[in-house]
């Protein structure tokens, strides 16, 4: 499970209309018929229109200062395990957001007006997609470029005997071109992976357009607090501030392996990732303590998010050296960032 949580920009500085946005996330539904389309949905509503969820975000930003965040995106993307479990991907996908909702109001230490906060003070809307491209920062796009630096000189090469500027040989160029299309590391049904490529397999995910003020218009709820949940002293009364994230992200974990039966591996927990970051001993120490079986997921599961590892698998703790650390944690950085530690 990766989640994401970004105050949405335009440049460098904040979107004034989540209109862009929200026209964005319709580009699945261009050539679809009616019955085809997923659709914008809430805590209690189902098909709403993109213009309807374009409104209702723009018109809930009362006292905000351009330089302040109007709304966040909130992109939630199970892995191909977890997506295993889904019986129905869009309507148990719709009924996961809306449980995840709920942990997600539960992790701000506010209060309106002397009550806790619940999912219906706050204003969000969210859309299922099932396709995702290559991006320039994908490890596989990345790993390529080297090929697709040469291959894009050869078909320049080729252009110019074309026209009469260069003498060559094209077919030996072209056959060049093929053997580079081959050795490439990170193929997909036998093509080259390039940046805008659609991904194969399952890639169902989650987007989320949550409105920074709560539904009266009336408070700010922000994702991105630089507090965590604390108090502060306002006017002589203790005041709730701040959104616990770590807690956010563990509660998603768990309300979708309660959800939908899934028994996570170690390695797929949050707390495991940001430990790989920060305490990357307990980490190890922890993953050689696990059974065999557990074991051998954990390290496939590591391979698959392209968190390198050593060839031969420590035996012991006294192995897990410095140096390797180190290593492995350089290697990582892409991998974790994905996974949102962090705002």
């Amino acid at each position: 499970m990766y989640i994401t949580i970004t105050p949405q920009k335009l440049g460098k500085t904040y979107a004034q209309s989540s209109a862009g946005f929200v026209g964005y996330l319709e580009k699945e539904n261009q050539g679809l018929e009616q019955e085809n389309m997923e659709h914008f949905f809430n805590q209690y509503g189902d098909e709403i229109s993109a213009e309807e969820v374009a409104r209702e975000i723009d018109g809930n930003t009362a006292k905000l200062k351009k330089k302040e965040p109007k709304f966040y995106s909130i992109t939630v993307s199970p892995s191909k395990y977890e997506l295993r479990r889904l019986e129905n991907s869009s309507e148990d996908l719709k009924r996961y957001t809306r449980e995840l909702m709920k942990d997600y109001i539960k992790c701000f230490n506010r209060e309106i007006n002397g009550r806790p906060i619940s999912v219906n003070d706050i204003k969000y809307y969210a859309k299922i997609e099932h396709q995702r491209t290559f991006k320039g920062t994908d490890r596989q796009v990345r790993e390529n470029q080297p090929y697709a630096t040469k291959i894009l000189q050869l078909k320049h090469d080729i252009r110019k005997i074309e026209r009469g500027e260069e003498i060559g040989n094209i077919e030996r160029l072209k056959l060049k071109i093929g053997r580079l299309e081959q050795k490439a590391p990170h193929q997909q049904n036998g093509i080259r992976i390039v940046q805008g490529m659609q991904k194969a397999g399952n890639q169902s995910h989650i987007h989320i357009i949550v409105s920074r003020k709560d539904a009266s218009n009336s408070f700010s709820l922000s994702p991105g607090s630089k507090y965590k949940a604390s108090e502060v002293e306002m006017h002589g009364k203790k005041v709730g501030r701040g959104f616990d994230r770590d807690q956010f992200f563990e509660r998603a974990e768990k309300t979708f392996d309660r959800t939908f039966g899934y028994q996570r591996n170690f390695a797929e927990t949050y707390k495991a990732r940001k430990d790989f970051i920060k305490n990357p001993k307990i980490y190890f120490a922890s993953l050689m303590k696990l059974p065999t079986n557990e074991k051998t997921i954990a390290f496939k599961v590591m391979r698959e998010a392209g968190i390198p590892i050593m060839p031969s698998i420590p035996v012991n703790q006294a192995q897990l050296t410095l140096k390797l650390f180190n290593k492995l944690r350089r290697g990582v950085d892409v991998a974790i960032k994905s996974s949102s530690i962090g705002i």
